[in-house]
């Protein structure tokens, strides 16, 4: 058996003329917690609709729990749990009717795991499901999905939509729910301060590849952060090799750089023309965003 819950080699897909994903290269360990990063339109979607065998590549192989994606038999599919930003379920069950089918469905249904997840939501079992509110729909789901006793869990954009309460609990549910099970768990999010909670590795994508595979401090330590005084047109700054964002704030430019190499951005920046240069640290979430914002604009890819 392969020691990663998830591979793709040379993955593309095409929709038409678009590209979704290329030659995505990717293989993600057993265990943790593993969030992927992307803009709007980076092919994330894509990614996940194949690793579960509803859309076939263009080209190249996935393989999940170490079978190719496009040959999921129900038992395979028994041990990977999946959460959207819909939170779909039949609106019409009674949550007691929609357990006691899971419990059917699932052979590894952990209902100590159902009862601890769930206490963190306002969900009664004889309601219906669709007099949940988004929070607690969002809370049953992610409880079920647990209880299932997946060996791999993708949340898709999971909180989208929950207000901060809700938001609170779902991710206070996911980080101390007390169990023995060895799940690796997917997370993709738009939000920066929940991968900074939870996240073990981040994965980054942009315009369909994989650019960055890193713990949050080794990426963090790939971007370095300059404030610096410059006489000339931002543009040459922008120019500069690995250069991602230029920013002027009280007459001095402040310049992400995509190199974490101090010392040679340093005499890079110089012979541009900057002085007084001070080197400041980054937060996560500045990094992310510059590195996403450079590579997202003028360019909007098949989702």
């Amino acid at each position: 058996m392969t020691d990663y819950i998830i591979t793709t080699e040379g993955l593309t897909k095409h929709f038409g003329s678009k590209t979704a994903l290329n030659n995505f290269n990717l293989s993600i360990p057993k265990g943790g917690i593993h969030a992927i990063i992307g803009a709007n339109g980076a092919g994330k979607s894509t990614l996940f609709r194949i690793l579960l065998g509803l859309e076939a590549p263009s080209e190249g192989k996935t393989t999940i729990l170490g079978y190719d994606s496009e040959s999921l038999t129900p038992e395979l599919r028994g041990k990977i749990g999946y959460v959207n930003e819909e939170h779909t379920l039949p609106m019409w069950m009674k949550v007691s009717d929609l357990i006691k089918m899971q419990k059917e469905l699932y052979c590894n249904w952990q209902q100590s795991i159902f009862d601890d997840v769930i206490a963190n939501f306002d969900v009664q079992p004889d309601q219906k499901v669709s007099a949940l509110s988004r929070g607690e729909r969002a809370g049953l789901n992610l409880s079920m999905a647990l209880a299932q006793a997946p060996d791999v869990l993708i949340l898709d954009e999971p909180t989208l939509g929950l207000d901060v309460i809700a938001k609170q609990a779902f991710l206070e549910a996911l980080m101390h729910t007390e169990t023995d099970l060895q799940t690796t768990i997917i997370y993709c999010s738009h939000q920066m301060e929940e991968i900074e909670r939870i996240a073990e590795n981040l994965i980054i994508i942009e315009s369909g590849e994989v650019k960055y595979f890193a713990s949050p401090d080794d990426f963090c330590q790939q971007i370095s952060y300059w404030i610096a005084n410059f006489d000339g047109q931002r543009q040459q700054l922008k120019q500069i090799p690995d250069v991602l964002s230029v920013k002027l704030i009280d007459d001095q430019y402040h310049i992400t750089v995509a190199n974490g190499d101090l010392q040679a951005v340093k005499t890079l920046l110089t012979e541009t023309g900057c002085s007084e240069l001070v080197n400041a640290p980054i937060s996560l979430d500045k990094a992310i965003n510059a590195v996403l914002a450079k590579n997202h604009h003028g360019s909007e890819k098949a989702a």
